[in-house]
């Protein structure tokens, strides 16, 4: 794949053109991708009998754990690892260009918020903050630094100063974006209650068993209380991936142009299902080019016509991993 089919990644207008590229995507998956190749063998699928994207196979995340899932012999420039315990295999995803990386995670920051440079970060991202190679860090570092606001910054367990920090943003009248663990936004809440009209909060999930597991709703609820605010906004994104969705209220989900979520049945792996039924949730996300495009998570969800989807939990045998939204 060359700079011509990233543009055209990046440039992506309808369904047609979408589809399109991902079939192309496939066809250069298949060939330079031995794992997901592999894996299509023994499904029986490859370029000649593939006729649309609905008949892709979707590689099952847990490869991620297992082997290295790579589509070019180029080193790569950095691994990013899924946060875990000792009990279990963290997942190793192999960039293998960071500012294709930096290109889908701007531009679909962008889409939904607007120029960074307008914005102040906020980012409480403890248990992320404590260990290497999380993509998430990477992301909402390169966030505060093109932000090029003086206050925008990470918090680890300062809660006294990132709530000085929002006093400070909202006598000014400054657009400010707080991104946070949910158990550590729990915790400011219950600590340093304040009403924030020029705030948007975006959490990213996880308890990482910090405290109890909450019903998404019930922890939206609470921090809506504690801050005065009328929605709060989620990023759903992992390890596995170079494309982020986000939620701007309620809990439903919109991707940018290059990414696109459907569901599988939960009896049958291999069939996908239509619109408002809850089912396991495969992602095309087409930046993933030098890795595999086609992922089938973990992760249980419905989509809806329009393109947006929810995410209603996690199979029963399924590892909780740190960037997932909480279980209904």
């Amino acid at each position: 794949m060359d700079n011509t089919d990233i543009q055209q990644l990046f440039s992506i207008q309808n369904s047609n053109e979408f589809d399109s590229l991902a079939m192309e995507i496939f066809r250069f998956q298949y060939s330079a991708n031995a794992i997901y190749g592999t894996y299509c063998d023994y499904l029986g699928k490859s370029p000649s009998n593939v006729a649309n994207p609905l008949e892709i196979p979707f590689l099952p995340i847990e490869f991620f754990k297992l082997k290295t899932v790579v589509s070019t012999p180029k080193k790569p420039e950095v691994i990013f690892e899924s946060s875990g315990t000792t009990q279990n295999t963290t997942s190793k995803h192999y960039v293998a260009n960071l500012s294709l990386y930096e290109r889908s995670f701007m531009e679909a920051f962008t889409l939904f918020y607007g120029p960074v440079e307008e914005l102040c970060i906020l980012a409480l991202l403890p248990s992320y903050l404590e260990r290497s190679g999380s993509s998430l860090v990477y992301m909402v570092n390169e966030l505060v630094s093109r932000s090029q606001h003086p206050n925008s910054g990470f918090y680890l367990y300062n809660l006294q100063d990132l709530h000085q920090k929002l006093k400070t943003q909202e006598a000014s009248g400054s657009k400010t974006l707080l991104i946070g663990v949910s158990f550590a936004l729990l915790d400011l809440a219950e600590q340093f209650p304040i009403p924030l009209k020029h705030t948007t909060i975006m959490e990213t999930g996880g308890m990482k068993g910090r405290r109890k597991e909450l019903i998404r709703t019930e922890l939206h609820d609470i921090l809506k209380s504690a801050f005065g605010v009328p929605n709060i906004h989620s990023e759903y994104g992992m390890t596995e991936l170079l494309s982020q969705a986000y939620s701007q209220g309620n809990g439903i989900f919109r991707t940018p142009p290059w990414m696109k979520v459907l569901t599988r049945d939960t009896e049958d792996p291999l069939s996908l299902q239509s619109h408002g039924k809850t089912g396991g949730i495969n992602l095309i996300d087409l930046a993933n080019i030098h890795s595999c495009s086609f992922i089938a998570t973990q992760d249980l969800g419905k989509t809806y016509a329009n393109g947006s989807f929810e995410i209603l939990g996690r199979f029963d045998n399924s590892d909780i991993r740190g960037c997932n939204l909480m279980a209904l």
